[in-house]
């Protein structure tokens, strides 16, 4: 998606050879501008898979999650909790999730009430690095009963082995951009 790559060369950083920065549009302070037209652009990839609900992890994946609803016509978003809430109860599913950002296992929860058996969900987060989220919340899917429709993601690490493997399983992934590098703290994207 050319707004987004060109975001990512004018203000993202690159942090040694693993950890990309956008904060300053993508995940901390929120192009809004930017994250509509990505919602769109997840809606043109996905527009045939008649979705039904958007699942995502919080809090980094709401803001795309909630723009790809929009321009669905407004289908719900479900977001897995991270840790225990008191305001969700017990009736859960719930997956263990490794964060790479934040480099400890985080336990995911989504309420049972919220995702209903046969309902086509597609998956939406900021980032895929190793994938493990993306796996956590296919995970639930799996014992929702629901059907899984594919993932979109805003910043692939195609570094790391998250997207390939998922693709290799025959999960149809859509990234809006695919960082195959960092040098110097430059961010290197593929083209295309």
């Amino acid at each position: 998606m050319k707004a987004l790559k060109e975001a990512i060369e004018k203000y993202g950083v690159g942090i040694g050879t693993e950890v990309v920065k956008v904060d300053s549009f993508l995940n901390h302070r929120i192009d809004v501008a930017l994250s509509t037209e990505m919602g769109k652009a997840f809606y043109e990839a996905f527009k045939d898979d008649r979705v039904d609900c958007i699942l995502t992890v919080e809090a980094s994946g709401i803001a795309a999650a909630m723009t790809a609803a929009q321009a669905f016509g407004n289908i719900p978003v479900v977001f897995a909790k991270k840790g225990d809430h008191r305001n969700v109860g017990n009736d859960v599913y719930t997956a263990e999730v490794y964060s790479f950002t934040h480099q400890k296992l985080n336990v995911i929860r989504v309420s049972r009430k919220y995702l209903e058996k046969g309902m086509r969900v597609l998956i939406i987060d900021d980032f895929l690095a190793n994938g493990e989220a993306i796996h956590g919340l296919m995970d639930i899917l799996n014992q929702a009963g629901c059907v899984l429709v594919g993932a979109g993601v805003c910043v692939e690490k195609g570094f790391q082995p998250g997207g390939r493997n998922l693709r290799e399983s025959g999960v149809k992934v859509v990234s809006l951009a695919i960082v195959d590098a960092i040098e110097d703290g430059k961010i290197i994207l593929r083209e295309g």
